[in-house]
């Protein structure tokens, strides 16, 4: 099961934070957003398919966010992984947060995370800061 969210990077990606990544559907990005891989995405959590909210709320759900960034001459890929949580609403309206902590809000995407955005590879980071394209593929799967 499957959700893909469009966005595209800004040119105050910096990928820096130690805990999250998020892709908003704001179209602005503040320095301050350091988290922040992606804006104006077409999509947020409030748009999911209940059958795949539904899976990712189980703790033995493993949920692979995708990132592929498509630069001016390269297409850039990494995958992170981490995992559901029973408290996870997928109710906002804006934002799409992973986070290496097991803290869920109504932004929260998954726990768990193997990295945050400091972890990013730092070309795909710099292909987004240029601006480029970014497609999101959410995957879930139960063991």
């Amino acid at each position: 099961m499957e959700e893909v969210i469009h966005a595209r990077g800004h040119e105050n990606v910096s990928a820096a934070h130690q805990s999250t990544f998020e892709v908003t559907t704001d179209d602005y990005l503040t320095p301050a957003g350091d988290c922040i891989l992606g804006i104006e995405a077409d999509r947020s959590p409030a748009d999911f398919d209940p059958e795949f909210v539904a899976a990712c709320q189980h703790a033995d759900a493993t949920i692979t966010a995708r990132f592929e960034v498509a630069g001016d001459d390269e297409t850039y890929s990494q995958t992170v992984t981490g995992r559901g949580h029973p408290d996870l609403a997928f109710e906002n309206d804006r934002s799409a947060v992973g986070r290496t902590s097991d803290y869920v809000d109504d932004r929260t995407i998954l726990v768990g995370s193997e990295f945050a955005a400091e972890g990013f590879d730092r070309e795909l980071v710099a292909a987004l800061a240029d601006g480029a394209d970014l497609t999101v593929t959410l995957t879930v799967e139960r063991e």
